[in-house]
């Protein structure tokens, strides 16, 4: 008799994936920069979230720096690794959001998170979904938990980065689920996200490339201009609910979005 095995829901790091999260190289030149890249994409931007979460929070790192700029009530961090999840409740022990309350840190899987329908402000996704196995059910569950009008921002490595030589020595993912930038675009707005293309970007990092930037740093040759992209950083937004029903955003042909009631 054959037994199925089912698939994990991640791809665990490598020692050397562990180390490099804890650096102030990921700190400052991958967290902190997609950060900046994505506050301007952001549309209507309010002064504060009052709950805001981090789908794959990793060591912590990025809590402070969500709480500084969105100044929560609620803040809550999660992940699957147990690990991370025990170095993320103690990167945040003494950390506190704008009402006073704790910085929280959760067990769960991106696809079940242990949150209600419409209850989250911002979701912040940052350099995870390339180690999911189950991508369309955590998009599925970004859209549950965010309120309508809530945003997303979401951040990540592409197709053509993962399979690089470097990272297929470094580290390790799950190479069959890896999706292009518009393949990653095209996933959001299926889920029932809206993402306009003036909310997209697609920043040719010197981490990102396989030659570290040295080509342009050292011999000052520059990056081709055609190229396929090795990040993608979006800002989405679930639609908005009124009093008569759901309001349907739409993707025009020309990148801009419309809203349609049925």
């Amino acid at each position: 008799m054959s037994h199925a095995h089912s698939s994990p829901d991640y791809i665990p790091e490598t020692a050397f994936g562990d180390w490099f999260l804890q650096t102030p190289t990921w700190d400052v030149h991958v967290l902190e920069v997609a950060l900046r890249d994505l506050d301007p994409l952001m549309p209507a931007r309010r002064a504060s979230y009052p709950v805001v979460i981090d789908v794959g929070c990793g060591w912590g790192r990025s809590l402070r720096k969500l709480n500084d700029r969105f100044r929560p009530d609620r803040l809550i961090g999660f992940d699957i690794a147990p690990k991370m999840v025990e170095a993320a409740a103690r990167e945040v022990a003494e950390l506190r959001t704008a009402n006073g309350s704790p910085a929280e840190v959760i067990r769960a899987s991106s696809a079940a998170l242990p949150l209600a329908d419409a209850s989250v402000d911002l979701l912040f996704c940052h350099q995870t979904f390339h180690h999911l196995v189950d991508q369309d059910g955590a998009i599925a569950e970004f859209f549950r938990v965010l309120k309508p009008g809530g945003t997303l921002l979401f951040a990540e490595s592409t197709r053509r980065y993962i399979h690089s030589w470097i990272i297929r020595l470094l580290f390790r993912h799950p190479m069959e689920v890896q999706k292009t930038a518009p393949e990653y675009l095209a996933l959001v707005r299926a889920a029932g996200f809206v993402v306009p293309d003036s909310q997209v970007s697609y920043p040719f990092l010197w981490w990102s490339r396989e030659d570290l930037g040295l080509m342009e740093r050292v011999l000052r040759i520059k990056p081709p201009t055609v190229r396929e992209e090795t990040l993608i950083n979006l800002v989405a937004t679930r639609p908005e609910v009124d009093g008569h029903g759901l309001c349907l955003d739409v993707i025009k042909p020309d990148g801009k979005a419309s809203t349609i009631a049925p």
